[in-house]
């Protein structure tokens, strides 16, 4: 008895053409915008909507926008043949232009613009160096824009010494005051942070609850109270006639609340370290001090650069409360200079905001990508 074997095929099926690649532009539009009729015509109406909105943002911002003027005249649309305001243009940016020296400086002396000037080309000159790997001599560019820098900035920036004449520092304010703030900020708070990690972890009692607790106590207010304890409570303690100057307080604040976040960051980054580094590094004959700094902390550091540079983000972006203290940074000026009579025009505030926005935005961008970019250069890890 046989078998029925008419299932079996008796002829290969002939070649077929090669499907055309999903990688060309083509093929991706086609495989996610338009696979079927629905997704094509939410794509088109959604695509419209997306394209008029960004054509007539486009058109407020540069086109109808105005670049020249002395005064909220320049920003508005006259009546055929008149005198009087018909209208308003785009974006008023002769207004950001008249008050952008302001916006960068505060209300710094116009005759001593050289000094924050200057410092600012020596921050670019200290800092691009230190950010590029293959630039040698980091410990020498370390020294330069960790130490000398600061003692240059207070020195160029304060005055009273040297010849300089004595700037208050009432009169700072603008995106100074935020890089300042910034700056000390994320210099202060990575070795305190981890020095705090360490000390929360550590066997010792009574350093790890002074550690719990310092960063409990602070990670439970918000900034704005710090600042505010800084500048108005401190005073209180201190002996009749002492005063701390209110930019210092201000400096004093921030530090101790991003250090608090940045020893959270830190402390997971060490308890992502397996137990076996610990022991290799015991094994090796290391004490405490050579173990952190040469085995564990590097790594730690490593694991937690997203949450490192999230923090710094955090932070910068935070400066913009100093305002509760009487001091201006580059949004508070922002914010005061729509009281400008010469400049009262309905655009005024929203252009204003927006180039704060677009500021703090470049700088943010730049850490985050930057942020990626050593992730990268240092994932080691894994080779592939």
């Amino acid at each position: 008895m046989s078998k029925d074997i008419s299932y079996l095929r008796r002829e290969f099926l002939p070649a077929l053409p090669a499907p055309s690649s999903d990688k060309s532009a083509f093929g991706w539009i086609r495989k996610n915008l338009f696979a079927t009729p629905l997704d094509g015509l939410m794509t088109i109406v959604f695509g419209a909507i997306i394209l008029w909105f960004v054509l007539s943002v486009f058109d407020w911002l540069f086109i109808s926008a105005v670049w020249s003027g002395d005064g909220r005249g320049a920003c508005a649309t006259l009546v055929q043949g008149g005198t009087q305001p018909d209208g308003w243009s785009g974006a008023c940016w002769a207004y950001v232009g008249d008050w952008f020296t302001q916006f960068m400086v505060g209300s710094y002396p116009r005759d001593q613009l050289w000094r924050p000037i200057l410092i600012a080309l020596l921050f670019v000159g200290f800092l691009v160096p230190m950010l590029i790997p293959k630039v040698p001599y980091k410990g020498t560019n370390a020294v330069l824009l960790l130490v000398v820098l600061p003692i240059l900035a207070y020195v160029l920036l304060l005055g009273g010494s040297f010849g300089l004449s004595h700037v208050e520092t009432s009169l700072w304010g603008g995106l100074m005051v935020t890089l300042i703030l910034s700056f000390v900020g994320i210099v202060v708070s990575l070795p305190f942070g981890i020095i705090l990690a360490l000390g929360r972890r550590s066997q010792m009692p009574i350093m790890k609850a002074a550690c719990i607790g310092f960063i409990e106590l602070v990670r439970g207010v918000p900034l704005i109270t710090v600042l505010f304890m800084a500048s108005v409570l401190l005073p209180l303690f201190l002996p009749p006639g002492d005063n701390i100057d209110k930019f210092l307080r201000a400096l004093v604040g921030v530090s101790i609340f991003a250090s608090a976040y940045m020893a959270e960051v830190i402390r997971g980054g060490l308890q992502a370290i397996p137990k076996g580094q610990y022991e290799g590094a015991d094994s090796l004959g290391l004490n405490y001090g050579q173990k952190m700094v040469f085995i564990i902390m590097p790594q730690a550091i490593k694991l937690v650069i997203p949450g490192i540079v999230n923090t710094f983000i955090g932070m910068f972006k935070d400066t913009s409360l100093v305002s509760i203290i009487n001091m201006y940074d580059l949004l508070g000026i922002v914010k005061a200079s729509f009281g400008d009579a010469r400049w009262i025009t309905p655009v005024t505030p929203l252009t204003g905001l927006i180039f704060a926005g677009f500021v703090f935005w470049i700088f943010c961008f730049g850490m985050s990508r930057y942020s990626a970019f050593m992730e990268r250069h240092l994932d080691t890890g894994h080779k592939h």
